[in-house]
């Protein structure tokens, strides 16, 4: 049993070496795609979700005292986000790029 599993794991890393070129540039195809769509979709997502905390900030103000900080916090949590999500687009970039600027490793996907 044991040689088995040992000769089935090496011929799974035999045939995933053969496989690795084709398989790592559909990857990296598939990752570049996902990439652009991420970068081309937060900042739409961020000014959602600036309209959205006033919508709900407002909507709060009209309710009852416990909905009104119910509210609060939800438009908090909305705002909170949408700072995130533009700074994942403004500051990641360049981030990495001095981060991983210096190697020979190709990261530059997006």
């Amino acid at each position: 049993m044991r040689n088995t599993m040992i000769f089935l794991a090496l011929a799974l890393l035999a045939g995933s070496l053969v496989a690795s070129p084709m398989m790592l540039s559909s990857v990296y195809s598939g990752i570049q795609g996902f990439c652009s769509s991420v970068r081309s979709l937060l900042p739409v997502a961020a000014m959602l979700m600036v309209v959205l905390a006033g919508v709900i900030y407002a909507g709060g103000q009209i309710m009852g005292a416990e909905t009104r900080a119910r509210a609060n916090v939800w438009a908090t949590a909305c705002l909170t986000g949408a700072l995130i999500a533009i700074l994942i687009v403004v500051v990641a970039p360049p981030v990495l790029n001095a981060i991983y600027g210096q190697s020979n490793i190709n990261i530059n996907i997006c």
